[in-house]
Formats: structure tokens, C-alpha cells, sequence
């Protein structure tokens, strides 16, 4: 088993440390120019990311009890394995390798040389900058080979820095920066229809992903000292925190920037840097923002392995998989291949291509996981009960299923592309499972 091979070592702090790493990368420095693009109304924008927050908080709040009744490595492997079939976990440790981890990997990469060739023009072409994003991945790959007590005490201080260098943008920002709050009521939100809605559903999928992180330390349950405590708690006070540091940031990119000049600009922070303080200020906060999403694409890389790695454990993916290095004590082939996958996808999309496709592969799996708190509450097989049962469950599923259906008819392509991409893994499952079977 897993929790044999795997030491608890991280306590509360450093386990909420890496929600909010995972939480707060490339999605809140990047999409809000892609957003205003597509809503055209600040408020309207700063609504969705208000209701993408609670959202995330029903998902978070529910993953705690999951967490305590499951506290192991693998997250919604772990769960749907267990609460339903290993076929439906298999699934979503797929999607895991696939797109989950791997592509937030790519697009935090993508987002820090966008910044960082806009700090630097030298690094502005296309060749440099995926050189740029590959170099960086390959770094971090690095780092949390040395193993996992090395790689978190790097996390913490990333994510200190980059915690500061928010509050250090909203409080500088605000008082001492040339903005405007009559920008908030500027632009048109889109017409109440169908269009609209669709549009809508869009731009909540693309906040969600922004958000997406909210069950890290469910990914790492083995390795989490105390979890029926810590692992609820980290949960919980990761996901708050960064609520109102995405407000507090979303505030201040309207405040600085008109919804016109916003649209469709992905280096958004180096913008508003620029419109509050100058081009110098711009330079000196792109070069900060590229290297705080080192701290995302730092804390994907600690978590996407230890879903892999419990998959090969249980004999649903290759067994050198499932390798645990003897020095560094982290699963090594495990943290190789989620590396080259993420290459592969910096080197193939575009950064709003990948964040589609992201964000409706990422949809899907939590749905099911949320919806096993109900099973597991009928049961009496939960080990904690939080308030706000069932209303937090449904409210969580049904604007799930209200944002996949949208987005899948306002951006079929990627949408389908995903979908393929989840059905691709139902005859790679039977091969692992055959396989497996003929071997024992």
C-alpha cells in the first residue's frame, strides 16, 4: 500500500501552503483579460470570480470530510476508486496525467515567459519564449526529484513571496497608484440570452481553472502528518485565503486598466503595473509575477506524481511507475513522465486552447467526488461531518453541470477534444486491469 512506502511528514502549515501554490499560478495573472474580452463588463467579471470562489469553498469544505474518511494519496483516484469503481478512478487518473496536472504545469509556464519576455523583449519570439517554459519545467522537475521535504521547504518560500507580492500589488496599488474606480461601471455586460449565458458558462469554467487547486493536499493525504485534522484544515484556510487575495487582485486589474485596453491581454498584472506606476514599474512587476508562478508550477509537480504513482501501486498503471527513488524517497519515473507530458503540451497549444481544454477536462471528476459525500454521509462511513450538508453538495454539482454544458456548447472543439481524451482511457484501463489479472 501506499501509506507504507510514503511518510507523513508535512504538518498544517506546509500542507496549506501548497493549496494555495496550486491555487493561485498562471489562471489569476492570465485569464481576466481574457475574460473581459469576453464578458466586456467588469462587474459582471468580478461576480463570476466571487462565485468561482464559493464554489471552490463547496468543494473544498467537501473534500475535507472526503479526505478525513480517505486519508491517503491520490485524491479523486483515492475517492472515485473507492466510492464507486476502479474504473471511475482509473479515469480521472488519467485525465490526472493527461491534462490535470500536466497542463496546469504547461500553461504556469506559458503565463511566466509571457511575463517575463514582456519584462525582457530579448526573450519576446515565439522560439524563446517555449525555450523559456521548457527550461523552467525542466528546473522544477529537478528540484522535486531531491525529494519531498527539500521540494516543500523551496514551496514554502515560494509561496510566502508570492503571497507578499499580491499583498505588496493591492495595497501599493490602491494607494498610491494613477487608477480609476469609475472603471468598474465602464463596458456592457453581454445580452440575457442564450448567447450570454453560453458566454458566461465560458468564462466560469476559465475562473474555475484559476481556482483549481482547492483539493491539493487530498493529492498527498500519505504524506500528511495528523490528516483527519490537517488535511481538512489546509483544505479550508488555503481556499479562503486565496478568495480574497483574487478579489482584492481582481479589484485592483479593474481599478488600473479600462475594460477596452483589458481585453484580451494575458500579461494583465504587467498592464495594470504599467497604467499605476509607468513602464518601469511594469518591467520590475512582470519580472516579480513570472517568477511567482514558479511557485504553481513548483507545487504541480510535488502533487500530480503521487496520483501516478498510487495508480501503478494498484496495478493500473506501468510498475515503474510506482518506483520510489532510494535516496530521494519521491516516486522518480512518476515525476520523469508527468515532465515530458508537460513539455509535449507547451510545445502544442496556445495558452487560451489549453485552458479550455483544462478547465472542462478538470470539471468532470470533482462532481463525481462531491457527490460521494452524500453516499458516504448515508452510509455512516464518514469520519467528519461539516455544517451545510447537502446544500454545499448540490449547490457544487449543479453549477458544475450548469458550466460544463455551456462551455461545451460555446467551445465544442476543446470541449470534445476533452471528452476524448476522458473516453480514450476506458480501453487503457482493461489493458492495465488484464494485465494485471494474468499476473497474479
Amino acid at each position: 500500500m501506499p501509506d507504507r512506502k510514503l511518510k507523513r511528514k508535512l504538518g498544517l502549515f506546509p500542507a496549506s501552503n501548497i493549496v494555495v501554490a496550486n491555487i493561485i499560478g498562471a489562471g489569476i495573472f492570465t485569464t481576466s483579460g481574457l475574460l473581459m474580452a469576453e464578458l466586456k463588463s467588469p462587474l459582471l467579471m468580478l461576480l463570476l470570480w466571487i462565485a468561482g470562489g464559493c464554489i471552490a469553498l463547496c468543494g473544498a469544505i467537501s473534500y475535507s470530510e472526503l479526505g478525513a474518511a480517505m486519508p491517503a494519496s491520490g485524491g479523486e483516484y483515492l475517492f472515485l476508486s473507492r466510492l464507486y469503481h476502479p474504473l471511475i478512478g482509473f479515469l480521472s487518473g488519467w485525465v490526472s496525467l493527461t491534462v490535470g496536472f500536466s497542463a496546469p504545469i504547461a500553461a504556469s509556464a506559458i503565463g511566466f515567459s509571457e511575463y517575463f519576455s514582456r519584462a525582457i523583449p530579448l526573450f519576446d519570439s515565439f522560439l524563446s519564449q517555449k525555450l523559456l517554459s521548457i527550461a523552467v519545467i525542466i528546473l522544477f522537475t529537478a528540484i522535486h526529484f531531491r525529494g519531498v521535504e527539500f521540494g516543500t521547504k523551496v514551496q514554502n518560500y515560494l509561496t510566502i513571496l508570492k503571497v507578499m507580492l499580491i499583498v505588496g500589488l493591492i495595497t501599493a496599488g490602491f494607494l498610491a497608484g494613477n487608477g480609476e474606480m469609475g472603471n468598474l461601471t465602464g463596458g456592457s455586460a453581454p445580452d440575457a440570452d442564450f448567447v450570454g449565458w453560453k458566454t458566461i458558462g465560458l468564462s466560469l469554467m476559465w475562473i474555475m481553472f484559476a481556482y483549481s487547486g482547492w483539493n491539493a493536499s487530498t493529492y498527498i493525504g500519505s504524506e500528511i502528518k495528523n490528516p483527519s485534522r490537517n488535511l481538512p484544515g489546509s483544505l479550508i484556510i488555503g481556499t479562503g485565503l486565496v478568495i480574497l487575495l483574487y478579489l482584492g487582485l481582481n479589484i485592483l486589474f479593474v481599478y488600473a486598466i479600462p475594460p477596452v485596453e483589458m481585453e484580451g491581454v494575458i500579461s494583465v498584472g504587467g498592464l495594470a503595473m504599467n497604467n499605476l506606476f509607468g513602464p518601469s514599474a511594469d518591467v520590475v512587476f512582470s519580472l516579480l509575477i513570472s517568477f511567482a508562478l514558479f511557485s504553481s508550477l513548483s507545487a504541480f509537480i510535488i502533487i500530480g506524481p503521487r496520483v501516478y504513482y498510487s495508480m501503478a501501486e494498484d496495478g493500473l498503471f506501468f510498475k515503474s511507475v510506482a518506483r520510489i527513488h532510494p535516496r530521494f524517497g519521491v516516486p522518480s519515473t512518476a515525476i520523469l513522465l508527468q515532465s515530458v507530458i508537460a513539455i509535449i503540451l507547451t510545445l502544442s497549444g496556445t495558452f487560451e486552447q489549453i485552458l479550455t481544454y483544462m478547465g472542462f477536462s478538470l470539471g468532470i471528476f470533482p462532481l463525481l467526488s462531491v457527490i460521494g459525500v452524500i453516499k458516504i454521509r448515508m452510509a455512516g462511513t464518514g469520519k467528519l461531518r461539516l455544517p451545510g450538508y447537502p446544500f454545499i453538495q448540490l449547490i457544487f454539482v449543479a453549477v458544475g453541470v450548469f458550466i460544463l454544458v455551456l462551455a461545451l456548447l460555446e467551445r465544442p472543439l476543446e470541449s470534445s477534444i476533452a471528452i476524448i481524451t476522458v473516453m480514450a482511457g476506458i480501453p487503457v484501463y482493461f489493458l492495465f486491469w488484464k494485465s494485471n489479472r494474468n499476473s497474479q
